[in-house]
């Protein structure tokens, strides 16, 4: 056989394989496409965090209270980032969702004790705290018991939370293909705030 002919079998071969390759694909029932539903945001699902500390916890805030928030909208996850997402007025129903889901996050993690005792954040929060070396020092040689007894971290999240403008925050978003980051940074900011402020009460 000359290379001729060889390379104008090729195509013919070709042609071959992808009818065996779709011939597999529909008998195995590939020839009935359905698209992937959104998962239902009102079903709890286990969720993870990469990071530790401030920033591991409220990623899993953020997590847990966008799902609440979108169930309590009726819409699925993804509808409602990106509609949070858009330029534009945010409505009060949205705003308030937002923040009952936060809350909601909240009650669920510590129902499911999964909320770390404030003393193991101490640390992290007073290295970039504020404060003057004096009391930085003082608040650290505390015992765990006393910060733990005297800060519940439930409270501190929920106080931060409340303290929260949603409103101001999704109104200046800088990427908005990032809100769920973006979200999770500012939640972290108001939970150290939050905490430092009641470190100085105990102190």
């Amino acid at each position: 056989m000359t290379p001729v002919v060889r390379w104008a079998g090729l195509p013919v071969l070709a042609a071959l394989l992808v009818a065996v390759v779709l011939g597999v694909q529909v008998a195995n029932g590939g020839g009935a496409y359905e698209p992937l539903r959104p998962a239902d945001p009102c079903s709890p699902r286990e969720t993870t965090s990469r990071s530790d500390g401030v920033e591991g916890l409220t990623e899993q805030l953020v997590l847990i209270g966008i799902d609440e928030a979108a169930c309590t909208l009726q819409v699925s996850r993804e509808e409602l980032t990106l509609r949070l997402a858009r330029p534009g007025e945010r409505t009060d129903a949205e705003i308030d969702a937002l923040r009952a889901g936060l809350q909601s996050a909240v009650a669920r993690m510590e129902a499911a004790g999964t909320l770390p005792p404030a003393s193991s954040l101490v640390d992290e929060v007073l290295a970039s705290a504020d404060l003057n070396g004096f009391v930085k020092a003082a608040i650290r040689a505390l015992p765990d018991g006393v910060v733990d007894a005297a800060l519940k971290t439930d409270d501190v999240l929920t106080r931060a939370i409340d303290d929260l403008d949603l409103r101001e925050l999704l109104d200046n978003l800088t990427d908005r293909d990032d809100l769920e980051q973006q979200i999770g940074a500012a939640v972290e900011q108001a939970v150290k705030d939050s905490l430092v402020d009641r470190l100085r009460t105990v102190f």
